[in-house]
């Protein structure tokens, strides 16, 4: 057994078993409390610098497999669980949840009280932290950890952004999963969507193109000119970690790209930065919403959708000019921003995760309204 200790940086300390990996991680300590999905949760760009504590009580019961990842590896800086299960019992598992955190460097640390964990967290907030199995002294740890870098004002987006821009054509994603989820003909009109990558998930990706989007992804440090070479349709603005206001360029480029009148959607971060470019303001979260099971009422239609979120930082929708922009949803639990369309201009945004990677997938109609925005443009082919 190796020990590991979790230190945060108000001085709470605890002590479990480090089942993968070794040295000293640091993050912050967050909590998320879906039943399913660590291995899309471990790969979400989102996830950048957090250390994530998983509430339900056994995970890796199923494994890991090469299909269900959201990017090309994980971004989460560390796993915290309750019980890990070192039996896979799942057909398309081929490999244990602790060999993949070893494989890619990370620590996993199981025989913890993760009820304390998150009851800790919801109380005083999510916080800086610092897993380590090297250093014997608790206190050690937590001046570590608060010596660590935080996520207010740090630009994380532009690490697990791409590099270059590309078309979509990423041979790790199965090919069975860029046709529609009902195994029909994608369809016959094709829309040229560009999408400023923040941090995007493969399983946008995927519904966009099952929607008829040929996807050209750019950097999120691209500038106008050089997203409206390609003569896209549309404008999809990703989902990313990190503080939003630290992106500033980012803010920028899509208030000149607003000015095209291009059909936008935004998830999560984009949301966030859309918000900032309509000249509203967000604000940190004191834990954040991260899991499968998010209540969100839709304000256009009276309906309630449960939702797969991950998110620390939120658009305070009351900075926004209500002659410019409509609130389309809201988190019931308190009340935050979960949507918003322009009245004048063809762009809407949600701040939950439409794409149910993990999750269900009561939003997947909005991808059908992104859709529906470009139908009175003119084509790419």
């Amino acid at each position: 057994m190796t020990k590991a200790i979790i230190a945060l940086e108000d001085g709470k300390t605890f002590t479990g078993r480090a089942f993968a990996g070794h040295g000293e991680t640091a993050g912050e300590l967050v909590f998320n409390t879906s039943m399913t999905g660590y291995q899309e949760i471990l790969t979400d760009p989102s996830y950048k610098g957090q250390i994530v504590t998983l509430t339900y009580p056994l995970i890796g019961n199923y494994g890991v497999n090469a299909e269900d990842v959201e990017s090309s590896g994980p971004h989460a800086a560390g796993l915290v669980v309750g019980e890990y299960s070192r039996i896979a019992s799942n057909w398309r598992s081929q490999q244990s949840l602790g060999d993949y955190l070893e494989a890619n460097g990370l620590i996993g640390v199981d025989e913890i009280d993760t009820r304390a964990i998150t009851l800790h967290i919801r109380s005083k907030g999510a916080m800086k932290c610092v897993i380590s199995t090297t250093e014997s002294d608790p206190a050690v740890v937590v001046e570590k950890a608060r010596a660590s870098a935080g996520l207010v004002g740090r630009d994380l987006s532009s690490e697990v952004s791409t590099g270059s821009v590309y078309d979509w054509t990423d041979p790790s994603v199965p090919a069975e999963f860029r046709i529609r989820a009902d195994k029909s003909e994608p369809p016959s009109k094709r829309y040229r969507v560009a999408v400023l990558d923040c941090g995007v998930k493969y399983n946008i990706l995927r519904l966009l193109a099952s929607h008829g989007c040929d996807l050209t992804i750019f950097p999120v440090g691209s500038s106008p000119e050089d997203i409206l070479a390609c003569k896209p349709d549309g404008l999809f603005i990703s989902n990313g970690p990190g503080d939003p206001e630290a992106v500033p360029y980012a803010v920028q480029t899509i208030q000149a790209l607003l000015k095209k009148e291009l059909p936008t959607f935004g998830i999560c971060f984009g949301h966030q930065l859309l918000g900032l470019a309509f000249g509203g303001s967000t604000y940190k979260l004191k834990f954040g919403h991260r899991g499968g099971n998010q209540p969100v009422m839709n304000l256009r239609t009276g309906k309630v959708e449960i939702t797969s979120q991950n998110h620390g930082f939120c658009v305070d929708k009351e900075s926004l000019n209500a002659d410019d922009i409509e609130t389309t949803h809201v988190n019931l639990n308190d009340g935050t921003s979960e949507g918003m369309r322009h009245k004048n201009l063809p762009v809407f945004s949600v701040q939950h995760h439409p794409e149910a990677s993990p999750g269900p997938h009561d939003s997947g109609y909005l991808f059908d309204e992104f859709v529906g925005l470009m139908e009175g443009t003119p084509t790419h082919a």
